[in-house]
């Protein structure tokens, strides 16, 4: 429970308002520090251009999918936009996305992003990758008129800590918030030095290349996987579609369940073979490690450990809001990720998370993650855990291997033995190295990324407090 003292003034202030969300915020208080400046400040309306002004959201409409994108573009929903990757993004019928009703969509690098339904004032600043991606009505799009203000200074702006407040005031409604473009056209922007300014848009373009860089390695390692052994790019997804197939008896003694024996896992299989696998993980000397079911005992930052979920490690952004108490957690080598540690997300549904993992860059080291992720160790083993994160996230059969696993009928799990015994395909010494560095580069981008971020927001905060008056 929050409580808050505020002034009879602020009622008039926010159109009488009798709600939580304009007072409990912090955004009267940023918009009086914004009044104090000695410098100017411009409505966010003002600096925009293009459809509606530069600042819109989309229409309600029916969302057809397809599986291939021969079919379809890439969309993002108020999820998938913070993502680290869009390679596993749903794809929205062509046809659709092209219409009249839905072309003004259409992402380009340098909008901002702001999630406007459920989950307020997630943002994200439109990066290379996400050129041709098409977005979902529950997202603000704002579009900078670059002759008034540069995109990248806007976005820390907006994502500082007097922007953000700001923006999520104005949420409105009892069972899903929303906000409107309207209700963020007035915000005012600070106006600085164009030296200033351009350096804060320089940091945030620079990370946003980082990103993109860092997702175009991921998926050459992949590919280069992909061309050593003849994999396919993609295999057919059969978990949403009938199939029927034979097995071994012998096969069918240790699994009963069908995903485990169809026609796709049994190709996955004699793709591996052909590709000359040999020995599993565990034969190469890969461990898991496993957080267990345990208490979960939250605790102020400066006493605990951060803390992910299996949804939460895929992020563009690694910011845990919530953190363990490390008193309670024991040995550090029992719960802590290290680096270069691969962070499988081993429950969910088919199709969804489950089966898909990430690299684990600096910013996780010695973090928590829930027990819905198992912590894949090969930093000790034969393989080098780049290359063994390339096969397993980076192509098809790998993904396919991990997923047929998948054992229970409401929320399917992995388990660490299933993951040990999967066998995985050898390059030369040479080119899994090659693969290896390709996979740590792109972790370091990754992380290099958010720092140039918050670099570029706190330049924003430190000079808007600067200019405030001394008392």
């Amino acid at each position: 429970m929050i409580i808050k003292k505020v002034l009879s003034t602020w009622f008039q202030e926010t159109g009488l308002r009798l709600d939580c969300a304009p007072y409990a915020t912090g955004a009267l208080e940023a918009k009086q520090a914004l009044r104090d400046l000695d410098s100017e400040c411009d409505h966010l309306g003002e600096l925009t251009a293009g459809y509606k002004g530069g600042i819109y959201n989309g229409p309600v409409f029916k969302r057809n999918y397809v599986q291939h994108e021969e079919y379809g573009v890439k969309f993002l929903t108020t999820s998938s936009m913070i993502q680290a990757r869009m390679n596993r993004v749903s794809l929205l019928k062509k046809e659709d996305a092209y219409s009249k009703k839905l072309s003004y969509l259409e992402l380009k690098k340098g909008m901002t992003m702001i999630s406007c339904s459920g989950t307020i004032g997630r943002m994200v600043y439109t990066r290379r990758t996400m050129d041709g991606t098409w977005s979902c009505q529950d997202m603000l799009k704002v579009v900078c008129d670059t002759d008034k203000v540069q995109s990248g200074y806007a976005y820390a702006f907006l994502a500082s800590k007097f922007g953000v407040p700001i923006i999520t005031s104005s949420t409105y409604g009892a069972i899903i918030p929303h906000i409107e473009p309207e209700h963020i056209a007035n915000l005012p922007i600070p106006r600085f030095a164009k030296s200033l300014e351009n350096e804060i848009h320089e940091k945030v373009d620079k990370a946003s290349e980082f990103r993109s860089d860092s997702e175009e390695l991921l998926d050459k390692a992949g590919e280069i996987v992909n061309a050593k052994f003849s994999f396919p790019e993609r295999l057919a997804i059969s978990h949403r579609i009938f199939t029927h197939s034979a097995a071994s008896s012998s096969l069918v003694q240790k699994r009963m369940d069908a995903t485990y024996h169809d026609q796709i896992a049994q190709m996955s299989d004699d793709l591996v073979e052909q590709a000359g696998a040999e020995k599993t993980l565990a034969e190469l000397g890969v461990n898991t490690g496993e957080s267990g079911r345990m208490k979960l005992i939250f605790t102020e930052s400066d006493h605990g450990v951060p803390f992910s979920t299996s949804g939460e490690i895929f992020r563009a952004r690694y910011e845990p809001k919530r953190f363990l108490a490390k008193s309670k957690l024991g040995d550090v080598a029992d719960w802590g990720v290290r680096q270069e540690d691969i962070l499988l997300a081993r429950s969910g549904q088919v199709g969804g998370i489950i089966g898909t993992g990430v690299w684990a860059d600096s910013r996780f080291e010695n973090a928590a993650v829930s027990v819905d992720v198992i912590r894949i160790k090969a930093q000790e083993s034969e393989v080098l855990p780049g290359y063994l994160y390339a096969y397993l996230m980076c192509t098809d059969v790998g993904y396919r291997q991990l997923i047929r696993s998948a054992a229970g009928s409401s929320i399917p799990h992995l388990s660490s033995d299933d993951v040990l015994k999967l066998k995985l395909p050898r390059m030369g010494t040479a080119e899994e190295k090659a693969v290896h560095e390709l996979v740590q580069k792109a972790g370091e981008l990754a992380a290099d990324a958010q720092k140039l971020e918050d670099e570029a927001v706190k330049m924003v905060e430190d000079a808007i407090e600067a200019a405030a008056p001394k008392h």
